[in-house]
């Protein structure tokens, strides 16, 4: 295999985007929200801070992948495993910030929907995208890639 995906849907905007928007449909037919109350303010800081860490996730990893002249789009090779910024704490920070800008947008706008469509978004990323880079980079890499998987979590944290 010379590069992860292939296709042009397996990316992480239609993904995260599909059941995304479909929760926006449900929300306007069948609203699922919180009550008004002080929970329901003290969540839209959260909220707000969450969009917020997710936003710089997503651009530092786009930036770091622009900086070792990396493509992200389907059917391009890679010429090696970047391992630095924030890839240093988080081997898919593309897609946990994805997680953390969508569960930020549900709190901020009070749309529970949005959280509970990131359920079936979760699986299709490790099932669609997550688990086939890694076969990927591990058959690509070999050693070097498991000695980075080895150190640096999934999702979030060093080993």
């Amino acid at each position: 295999m010379d590069t992860a995906h292939r296709s042009y849907w397996e990316i992480s905007e239609v993904v995260f985007g599909i059941p995304f928007l479909v929760s926006l449909g449900l929300q306007w037919l069948i609203p699922l929200a919180l009550p008004q109350g002080s929970l329901r303010q003290a969540l839209i800081p959260i909220g707000i801070g969450l969009m917020i860490v997710g936003l710089g996730f997503i651009v530092l990893a786009r930036r770091e992948f622009a900086h070792y002249s990396q493509s992200m789009e389907p059917g391009r090779s890679i010429s090696h495993i970047v391992q630095t910024g924030v890839f240093s704490l988080s081997r898919n920070p593309l897609y946990l910030g994805i997680v953390l800008a969508l569960s930020g947008i549900a709190l901020v706008l009070n749309a529970l929907w949005i959280l509970v469509l990131l359920i079936p978004a979760l699986i299709l990323c490790h099932v669609v995208l997550i688990a086939p880079e890694e076969r990927y980079l591990k058959n690509k890499f070999g050693e070097e890639y498991l000695a980075y998987a080895a150190s640096v979590r999934r999702w979030l944290g060093r080993k």
